[in-house]
């Protein structure tokens, strides 16, 4: 399944590569295989991110470590630069004249955990999004437009800049922001 970022995606530095475990986790945290959809075989782990992920297959794990490493989310530094950039974007976005009053009464915290789950699966986290569509998410805000989601997108843009990500990966993320407008924005869908 393949995820949108949403407003918003932050990064900073902070690199934890996926690592083998070398004996059999006795309570694995998942029971199923995130790669295969297989019953997962409890000697074949990979701790990621502090969390224990297992496998049906050694296949299913190599495929797992691959995805991992060559993730946007990765490559960016994982969640500890989602924390910390999604922290940092908010400061902006809630300083922003353009956009500060969609938030006047929204719950920031609830906001940002959100905003962090929903990212870390859009970038290629381990991690799948079981929330609400963009689309669903954003239908009640009114008066939202595209004014309002370029100043959301330049808010982004300047995280990322100030954070030092470097320039192809603020590309990446803000092609990815773009494919995400006529959802957030409640469009007509394009039919191809």
């Amino acid at each position: 399944m393949k995820y949108r970022l949403a407003l918003l995606a932050a990064c900073a530095f902070s690199v934890a590569l996926p690592s083998s475990s070398a004996e059999p986790v006795k309570d694995p945290v998942n029971t199923v295989d995130p790669i295969s959809g297989k019953p997962a075989n409890p000697a074949i782990t990979v701790v990621y991110e502090g969390r224990t992920y297992a496998f049906a297959d050694e296949a299913s794990r190599q495929k797992f470590n691959e995805a991992r490493a060559n993730s946007l989310y990765q490559k960016i530094g994982g969640q500890a630069a989602l924390n910390a950039a999604v922290d940092l974007f908010y400061q902006k976005v809630l300083a922003d004249d353009r956009v500060k009053h969609f938030f006047d009464d929204v719950n920031m915290n609830r906001q940002r955990h959100r905003q962090k789950e929903f990212l870390a699966a859009a970038l290629g986290g381990p991690t799948p999004w079981t929330g609400q569509d963009l689309r669903t998410v954003h239908s009640g805000i009114s008066g939202l437009n595209d004014s309002h989601f370029n100043a959301i997108a330049e808010n982004l843009k300047a995280t990322l800049e100030e954070l030092k990500v470097p320039k192809d990966l603020i590309d990446q993320a803000l092609a990815i922001v773009e494919t995400t407008r006529n959802d957030v924005l409640n469009k007509p869908k394009k039919t191809e």
